[in-house]
């Protein structure tokens, strides 16, 4: 199992005082020697955290693949388009979040999004899609031609252990098989952390996993290696022992 570290919240705490640092790009830089197999980042409308200056330099600096999380916006269609990334992963943004809270309503908005996944597949960036374990909205992807996608793991993730959380992680495995059925690259992500991650990690059908505000604040502890190296282990425990 793979682990693309989300550096978004390093920004955060730079931008809490407009300063020069921590450096995000340092820290996917560290991330990468210590096992990340990829980088994560978020361009927001309101650039709470990481801007294109962070994008710019992450595209030059780091070794293994970069991901820009979006919205299917034509703004964030052209920053894509300057700096590209391995993948852009088209997410759903409300201005007052504080993180996505869902998956894209990908069946609602096929026909503006065709058009948009194909600017993007043109500019050579291959296109993810973050989505709730739905079968609809998987099948929907899937029409769209795109063959990556990213599961929603907040609401089992945000649950309390007991029936609540094995109903939630009941329907990501559904639709994790459902989506590798149809051909689809299987990816999750979204509150993951070093104690809810194992059930997660455990799918078959699941490549990556995106990671970030947990290892940030254990890194804060620990350090940046130290929190990835962990977080690494934790996704491929037969490896670790």
């Amino acid at each position: 199992m793979k682990l693309s570290f989300n550096v978004d919240h390093f920004a955060s705490l730079r931008q809490a005082r407009r300063a020069a640092e921590p450096e995000p790009v340092l820290a996917a830089l560290i991330a990468e020697q210590a096992g990340a197999a990829g980088i994560t980042a978020h361009l927001r409308g309101d650039r709470r955290h990481i801007n294109e200056r962070d994008l710019r330099m992450l595209r030059e600096a780091i070794k293994t693949k970069l991901t820009v999380e979006m919205a299917a916006a034509a703004e964030m269609k052209a920053a894509a388009l300057a700096v590209r990334p391995d993948i852009v992963c088209l997410v759903p943004e409300k201005p007052e979040e504080l993180t996505t809270t869902g998956g894209l309503d990908v069946v609602g908005r096929r026909k503006a999004l065709a058009a948009h996944i194909t600017a993007l597949t043109k500019g050579g960036i291959k296109v993810s899609i973050f989505v709730d374990p739905s079968p609809a909205q998987i099948r929907a992807i899937a029409d769209l031609g795109v063959r990556k996608i990213e599961i929603h793991t907040g609401v089992y993730a945000e649950a309390a252990p007991g029936q609540a959380r094995e109903k939630a992680l009941d329907e990501i495995r559904a639709a994790a098989s459902a989506a590798a059925r149809l051909g689809l690259d299987v990816t999750g992500g979204h509150g993951l952390d070093y104690h809810n991650v194992g059930p997660i990690a455990a799918i078959p059908e699941m490549t990556e996993l995106s990671i970030g505000f947990s290892i940030v604040a254990r890194a804060a502890i620990v350090g940046v290696d130290r929190a990835v190296r962990d977080m690494v282990a934790l996704l491929n425990p037969r490896r670790a022992r």
